[in-house]
């Protein structure tokens, strides 16, 4: 387990639209460019960390002037691969969302932040929420519908064996919303309100449009 004193106060950054990470899920990156190369093995020779974060403007992701948002989540490597190729296939899991104070000026390939952790303090707790799977049976039900609908395929009988937290924050790294709408769950404070913010997310969506489009 990973204590407050443990967390770094600058971390190098990796800005990945339409992509967030969560406390306590894994997720696999397949990384080509040789920046984010320079990035990973700065980072294996160190304590293996990587804030993952969202750029907010598409267009630009080659930019390293593109602006960010403010929220992230620190990753730490679990797994490392070198390919025949020279990329590197590795596991991230998602350890404690962190908030951006300032990025730092350097000579390297890839952006660096200073990032305070104060706000989130409880994503390194393992205290369990207080909600069950029966609590989210209509909002399971609308995801399953909408994931059907895009063609994305979910093994729900292996999530439902995860813990609740666990299987939330997957769906919601998985779902089909919009850039704003990840960043949006990100940014919630626990299960409970990202329970409820998923919820109002849906009843935006009409399941006769499949293209990320809202119902304004």
């Amino acid at each position: 387990m990973i204590n407050k004193k443990d967390l770094p106060k600058k971390i190098p950054v990796f800005p990945l639209s339409n992509f967030i990470i969560f406390p306590k899920t894994t997720v696999p990156l397949n990384i080509f460019e040789p920046r984010y190369i320079d990035m990973v093995n700065d980072s294996m020779k160190q304590e293996k960390f990587i804030g993952m974060i969202q750029p907010r403007n598409q267009k630009s992701l080659m930019s390293n002037n593109n602006a960010l948002y403010q929220i992230g989540c620190l990753g730490k490597i679990t797994s490392f691969i070198e390919t025949d190729d020279k990329r590197f296939l590795i596991e991230l899991k998602g350890i404690v969302r962190f908030e951006i104070e300032k990025e730092v000026v350097s000579n390297k390939k890839y952006r660096e932040c200073e990032v305070s952790y104060e706000s989130f303090y409880e994503d390194l707790n393992n205290k369990k929420e207080n909600l069950k799977f029966s609590d989210l049976e209509l909002i399971f039900k609308n995801l399953k519908n909408l994931f059907e609908k895009k063609g994305f395929i979910i093994n729900w009988k292996e999530l439902e064996k995860q813990s609740l937290d666990e299987t939330i924050n997957a769906l919601a790294m998985a779902s089909p919303f919009t850039l704003e709408e990840k960043q949006a769950l990100l940014e919630t404070k626990n299960l409970d309100t990202r329970k409820t913010k998923i919820s109002e997310i849906l009843t935006t969506y009409t399941f006769d449009q499949y293209n990320n489009n809202t119902i304004q």
